[in-house]
């Protein structure tokens, strides 16, 4: 039998943990997608207790301890911290196959040093250890990132913010980890939001440029990005239902502006439309640019009404959407590709049934702009477990290039995350290791070293460009 998270952990065989423990386990981490709060880090934010810094905002600890029938009081209500890191202990303890079991026991051990178990009985010692250790100056944000060999983070951030923090982060030479603002206009995109003309009132004013049109609109949002690039973004995100093509002239474009601007609702026809000519006019915007474009979709959100009416979005009530159709994707693509304006672009589908469509689509956009041009995403959000990774690993290396993928990211809101870089180094030795076991490929350690070795780090430094301090 097998220890429970022991060196090996994820590795069974000589060549996967070869490859893990001299190749892929000392390379450092780039952080190119997550949520994490840049205030946070400039403030150095030392957290109180556990429960702050591990429950806090973590839809994905929320979602289990409802389903274990915790009182939502203790998820998201008013007990006290000590009263949530019971109840998530508890949950935890059964929460066989998950991969937050997983998760909360390396960053116990990376981070705390705890080599035991956390449950109900165990929940006193580890909130003792953990808010001791805590007020150690070393498990401030800052060092939190410094500790888990971070070099860049880039977070997430709306056409409209100041990017106020990430100015005084550049600017200050004693953090030497860069962190860089992301693009998100998913704001502007969402035409058929009730708050959709209350932000645009908010993009005009930072932008300096009164929007009446569709025009308008699109050069506020070059007036944003142009300030973004300035402070260091190279890179978009995008939160789609699905990737939709729904191509209409210039006019039929502004008409449908117009309508809304009026105060009037659109069709489900016209959204697509606008959100169509909407995701043309900023990928070309980023080729120009040179910047990356992501591609989240496969989500259907807020599905529990009652409960997004008290708490808000982001609050565990998300799923699986498996309505994406390959076609318009690859129409998409097709329409910057035609005009030689197709930008690097990573695409995440949450619904794994659409890992070997993304590979078969991907294939038709490659070409020597750069390595990979087109990406497949790592497995994302209800995907990133040992099944999940392993999955989008195979149909990947099937379909396409495995040794040009750029590899891991948190998606997190908590510093604590970074573990999970090592949780996805370790399924992908363990895939490597399987290709030699089995008499797939050559016992060529050096290739296979370097190639886990890009995974885990080089690609992304090649990829996307980023300026660095």
């Amino acid at each position: 039998m097998k220890a429970f998270m022991d060196k090996d952990f994820l590795l069974t065989t000589p060549t996967a943990q070869t490859l893990y423990h001299a190749y892929a386990e000392q390379m450092p981490v780039m952080d190119y997608h997550c949520h994490i709060n840049p205030k946070e880090i400039w403030e150095d934010r030392q957290f109180e207790n556990i429960t702050q810094v591990w429950l806090g905002g973590d839809h994905y600890k929320w979602r289990l301890m409802r389903a274990a029938g915790v009182e939502e009081k203790y998820v998201t209500g008013n007990a006290t911290d000590r009263e949530k890191f019971q109840k998530w202990a508890e949950t935890l303890a059964t929460a066989v196959g998950n991969p937050l079991y997983h998760w909360s026991h390396l960053e116990l051990r990376r981070f705390f040093g705890y080599e035991g178990i956390l449950n109900g009985d165990t929940a006193e010692e580890v909130w003792q250890l953990c808010n001791a250790k805590l007020q150690e100056k070393d498990m401030s944000v800052r060092n939190l990132i410094l500790r888990s060999h971070v070099t860049l983070i880039c977070t997430t951030d709306d056409p409209v913010d100041t990017l106020e923090y990430h100015q005084k982060l550049a600017a200050d030479a004693s953090f030497p980890v860069t962190v860089l603002p992301a693009w998100r206009p998913d704001k502007a995109m969402n035409i058929e939001a009730p708050g959709w003309m209350d932000y645009l009132a908010q993009l005009s004013a930072v932008a300096g440029k009164q929007i009446a049109s569709f025009a308008d609109m699109k050069e506020a949002l070059r007036v944003r990005m142009a300030y973004f690039h300035a402070n260091g973004c190279r890179l978009s995100d995008h939160a789609l239902e699905y990737v939709m093509y729904v191509p209409a002239s210039e006019e039929a474009v502004e008409a449908i502006f117009a309508k809304r601007l009026r105060g009037q609702a659109v069709t489900r026809e016209e959204e697509l439309t606008y959100k169509t000519a909407f995701m043309g006019f900023v990928g070309r915007e980023y080729k120009k640019l040179d910047w990356a474009m992501q591609l989240h979709y496969g989500c259907k959100r807020n599905n529990n009404g009652l409960m997004f009416r008290l708490l808000g979005p982001d609050t565990g009530y998300d799923c699986i959407n498996n309505y994406t159709p390959s076609a318009q994707l690859a129409d998409f693509l097709g329409s910057f590709a035609d005009s030689g304006e197709l930008p690097r672009t990573i695409v995440y589908s949450l619904n794994p049934a659409d890992d070997a469509v993304i590979d078969s689509v991907i294939g038709c956009f490659q070409n020597s702009d750069a390595v990979g041009k087109v990406q497949h995403g790592s497995a994302w959000w209800f995907n990133d477990h040992i099944m999940g990774m392993r999955q989008q690993i195979m149909t990947l290396a099937s379909q396409g290039r495995l040794a040009g993928f750029v590899g891991m990211l948190t998606d997190s809101r908590s510093f604590l995350s970074y573990p999970r870089h090592e949780y996805f180094r370790r399924i992908l030795c363990e895939y490597l290791g399987d290709q030699v076991e089995n008499g797939l490929f050559p016992n060529d350690l050096a290739t296979l070293g370097r190639i886990a070795q890009d995974i885990s780090y080089n690609n992304a430094d090649r990829y996307f460009h980023f300026p660095r301090k």
